[in-house]
């Protein structure tokens, strides 16, 4: 059985391999490192697991103390298919997506403040904010924010976009 406790390194043999990145920005400075290990899908209970990972993320923000985070995943790619370099680009990667939708969405929307908290009403109005992205960017909109207010402000041209089927466009 693989022993490997979040913020140790897990003992070293063949099959393990590292990457790590520095940004600098916005105030901040982050290190990221990235260990991955291949294993056996027996070692840790899992069927399709090829490798797992361990992600230490260490930020330091101006001249506040450093933090560290630790994180674990499990991935069904061999080390041929993603290297660990290739794993740590694509974990950044989905947080950039995922950052960069919520922020169009709250930007764009004001959706953290919005007061609509129980029920289904949460997840229906998300879905009709998604809905609108999408009319947009269909249509070509880059400017969400300019598109919304020329569509409040002529209603007839929201409409038209909404009944325009996608060959149109």
């Amino acid at each position: 059985m693989l022993r490997w406790q979040e913020g140790q390194s897990p003992p070293r043999r063949d099959g393990w391999d590292h990457a790590q990145t520095w940004d600098k920005g916005h105030g901040r400075i982050e290190r990221r490192q990235l260990l991955s290990l291949a294993v056996r899908p027996a070692e840790v209970d899992w069927p399709a697991a090829r490798q797992i990972l361990l992600l230490r993320r260490q930020r330091q923000i101006g001249s506040r103390p450093a933090t560290t985070e630790f994180h674990t995943a499990i991935t069904s790619r061999s080390g041929a298919q993603a290297d660990a370099a290739e794993l740590l680009k694509r974990m950044r990667g989905h947080w950039g997506i995922e950052n960069q939708l919520h922020w169009v969405r709250d930007a764009t929307f004001g959706e953290d403040a919005c007061r609509v908290r129980t029920g289904s009403a949460p997840q229906n109005l998300a879905a009709l904010r998604n809905s609108a992205l999408l009319l947009l960017h269909t249509a070509g909109c880059r400017r969400y924010a300019a598109a919304l207010r020329r569509h409040a402000a002529h209603p007839g041209e929201a409409l038209a976009l909404i009944k325009a089927s996608p060959h149109e466009n």
